[in-house]
């Protein structure tokens, strides 16, 4: 009976420890599992960057992230913004292109949409070309158009003082703007946050995502004769082409600003958007857009 017993419990014994060294093995193997579905956090070279869950607006990445800097040419979202912010907007509207645009390209060495004086373009069209070759001139049409004034200087006062009133609106404590287009007079700022909630807010607007979006357009305007031209436009974004799921929104360069980029994509149901600032080249930015967007998907 006794050597019945023991043998009963050294039966218990051995069933013990391979049920613990089982434990043992089985948690090492979730421990492991766990650590390998956290990727490492991604280094980057622009100086500032933030991602988003567009959905929740949980972050998902972030570095320098409220650190105020130039933008460059990515201000134009909040000038798209604005735009299609107005009361009873007509996107079919015409605009008559100034020698004053095409001056103000000249003068500031500036990107441009080649728009031509004379020319009658659309309200829609300016959109495209705004954000596609990312046009100054466009930029200064829009302005033109939608700002309050009997000048025209007076009109882009009143337009850049909508732009600020817009972040002010969306609760940015870390965002100035003194231009329509990013070629500021020293106080046009914001911060990757800043700006990936402006690109976020913007891409509610049916309009604008249809825009930024696009890879190239052709676009038939006007001519002051009375006959029509074709623009053709491509997009500045060249993640659009090169990165699964993008759908958008800007790129952003100057001489302060250095190379930016606000980017948003959609996998599986998750819409990740975010920004990167200060980057040393348009081949850095892009590749730092792609470590951190890789990255955010997995989280």
């Amino acid at each position: 009976m006794k050597i019945g017993i023991k043998g009963i419990n050294r039966v218990s014994a051995t069933a013990t420890v391979a049920l613990t060294a089982g434990a043992v093995i089985a948690g090492s193997v979730f421990a492991s599992t766990a650590q390998a579905a956290t990727p490492p956090t991604p280094t980057i070279t622009a100086k500032g960057g933030f991602v988003m869950n567009n959905g929740t607006a949980k972050t998902l990445f972030s570095k320098a992230a409220d650190t105020r800097r130039s933008t460059g040419s990515t201000t134009k979202i909040m000038t798209a913004k604005v735009v299609l912010e107005q009361k009873n907007l007509n996107l079919d509207s015409k605009v008559t292109i100034q020698k004053a645009y095409s001056d103000y390209i000249v003068s500031k060495g500036a990107s441009s949409a080649h728009l031509i004086v004379g020319d009658k373009v659309t309200v829609r069209q300016l959109l495209y070309g705004l954000m596609l070759p990312s046009g100054c001139d466009a930029a200064y049409a829009l302005a033109d158009k939608y700002g309050s004034g009997t000048t025209r200087a007076a009109r882009v006062k009143s337009f850049v003082g909508k732009m600020n009133a817009s972040a002010k609106s969306l609760g940015l404590k870390n965002t100035h703007f003194d231009s329509f287009d990013g070629i500021g007079n020293g106080s046009n700022y914001s911060t990757p946050r800043d700006l990936t909630k402006i690109a976020s807010s913007a891409m509610k607007n049916s309009t604008f995502r249809t825009v930024v979006k696009t890879k190239s357009t052709k676009q038939k305007v006007t001519t002051k004769s009375g006959g029509y031209r074709y623009m053709s436009w491509s997009n500045t974004n060249t993640m659009l082409s090169s990165y699964s799921g993008a759908i958008g929104v800007k790129t952003g360069s100057g001489p302060t600003a250095k190379y930016c980029l606000v980017f948003a994509a959609t996998r599986n149901g998750k819409t990740v958007i975010g920004t990167v600032l200060s980057s040393t080249s348009a081949t850095t930015r892009t590749a730092d857009m792609k470590k951190i967007m890789d990255y955010s998907f997995k989280k």
